[in-house]
């Protein structure tokens, strides 16, 4: 009897969509078995979907993910995944690598490669970061950088706070206000954009 195709995707917060990645796996593997997803951070593989997938699977199955950084945020943990998986007769495949790791003994270049992929992959984040930080500042230097736009104005921003002191879900404020749950957090906390907002009250 042929294993089963598992897909897991994950995104690191709430108010991010999946659809994206869903469609990805649904172009490449169709419709999967079964779904397993995770909306939070993969600095830890202490994740109820992922838990919930290393349960589920079974030897003969095929774990299919969106990227190596879908599965987990540092090599380590990308490799203590992976290598437990085969262990057990499970495939992983990954999308946007290429590459599909086979269940049984690891090959050292099998191990070579997904260290490499892995190492690349948590590398990548910290380089788009360097680079956002190196266009801002090269701005600056010619004047013409704005900084981060504000879509609530200091008013908003007071009444937001004095509602969420009351009591009512930070959610239903940002939602009522138009904007996503992570700009109205950055607002009622003074974070990011809305930093000089803090001393507001």
């Amino acid at each position: 009897m042929p294993g089963q195709v598992v897909a897991y995707v994950r995104v690191s917060s709430e108010d991010q969509h999946l659809d994206r990645q869903r469609a990805s796996l649904r172009d490449a593997v169709g419709d999967p078995d079964r779904w397993f997803e995770d909306r939070c951070s993969g600095g830890s593989t202490n994740r109820p979907g992922l838990d919930a997938l290393l349960a589920h699977v079974r030897e003969g199955d095929e774990i299919v993910v969106p990227s190596m950084d879908r599965l987990a945020r540092s090599v380590p943990d990308l490799y203590a995944l992976v290598d437990g998986l085969r262990a057990r007769g499970v495939a992983v495949r990954f999308l946007k690598e290429g590459q599909r790791f086979e269940p049984g003994a690891n090959s050292s270049m099998s191990r070579l490669l997904l260290g490499v992929l892995g190492a690349v992959a948590e590398f990548e984040p910290s380089l788009i970061r360097e680079r956002q930080a190196e266009g801002i500042a090269q701005a600056k230097a010619r004047g013409v950088y704005q900084g981060r736009s504000r879509r609530l104005s200091p008013e908003q921003v007071i009444a937001a706070r004095e509602r969420v002191a009351g009591g009512v879900p930070l959610s239903r404020v940002a939602r009522e206000a138009g904007v996503s749950r992570s700009v109205m957090n950055d607002a009622v906390k003074g974070r990011g954009a809305y930093a000089s907002e803090s001393e507001v009250d």
